[in-house]
């Protein structure tokens, strides 16, 4: 994991007595693909409306797995929610289709981008408001809202999006599904393959559009020291459970976060030494105690 310079202050923890009532309910979950691998194995979560949620972990881990589930992608890879409670809002939605969701304001951003590698930036853009039926003025309004956050795109909008960088490309990822009028954004590795002057800039706008649109993000990321940086709450997840979970500020001062995730551990003399070189049964010994 990269440390990114500390150029912005991290969002302030709120306290849990004034936390707003969630807008996903996550109760004990478990997934199972192609009928016999169980990779969730009762995963519990809340995200508050307003927030940013962080789910951290390696790769394998369950995070990708968890968006999945709540966006109801899980039937393309032969996987399927078995046992728990998914709510949004207090209503059930596993059954709902992703359309449906999308309808509740629901809107996942895939790993890996997947652009529309033959059109255009701005017609990438367009694609994410397919579904809307407010007419084309709303869409105009909240394209220009869009440039007005990635003005980047703006500059590139004529150009195809394979002839763009994978910073581009993420920032047209998340401004289609802005397009979507979205009340929560389903945030899958932002981070992944991009410089960390782009990471920054990225997880910046998710914070602008926090504060000032106030969508809802849960994000799955394994660059866990910008992610608790901009999160106001986070999930450490490890082979299919939550191991962890607290307010952002509390898991960055966490010594077991410190040393397992941020490469921050101290022996005994005070010298820091990096989570790798950590004894694994040491590790498991304190996750499960």
């Amino acid at each position: 994991m990269e440390a990114i310079a500390e150029s912005a202050p991290p969002l302030a923890a709120t306290p849990k007595a004034a936390l707003p009532p969630a807008l996903l309910d996550v109760n004990g979950i478990e997934v199972i693909y192609h009928h016999v691998i169980l990779v969730l194995k009762g995963v519990s979560l809340q995200v508050p409306e307003g927030s940013v949620v962080a789910l951290l972990g390696g790769n394998g881990a369950g995070k990708t797995t968890t968006l999945r589930a709540v966006s109801n992608l899980l039937a393309g890879e032969r996987g399927e929610v078995t046992k728990g409670r998914i709510e949004l809002r207090g209503e059930r939605i596993e059954k709902l289709s992703p359309a449906q969701l999308v309808q509740r304001g629901v809107v996942q951003v895939m790993e890996g981008r997947h652009c529309f590698a033959h059109l255009t930036i701005e017609d990438n853009l367009l694609t994410g408001a397919y579904a809307r039926k407010d007419g084309k003025a709303a869409v105009a309004e909240t394209l220009e809202k869009v440039y007005a956050y990635f003005p980047r795109l703006k500059t590139r909008r004529s150009s195809q999006a394979a002839y763009t960088s994978g910073g581009e490309q993420q920032m047209c990822a998340i401004g289609r599904a802005l397009m979507a009028n979205p009340k929560m954004v389903l945030l899958d590795e932002p981070s992944m393959g991009l410089a960390p002057q782009i990471v920054e800039e990225v997880f910046q706008i998710v914070q602008d559009l926090n504060r000032k649109e106030r969508v809802t993000f849960l994000l799955a990321e394994q660059n866990t020291h910008i992610a608790l940086r901009y999160a106001d709450h986070g999930y450490i997840l490890e082979n299919g459970r939550v191991v962890m979970d607290g307010a952002a500020a509390e898991l960055r001062e966490n010594e077991d976060v410190q040393e397992f995730y941020l490469g921050m551990g101290r022996e005994e003399g005070g010298e820091r030494k990096n989570f790798r070189d950590a004894k694994s049964y040491k590790r498991r010994k304190r996750w499960l105690a």
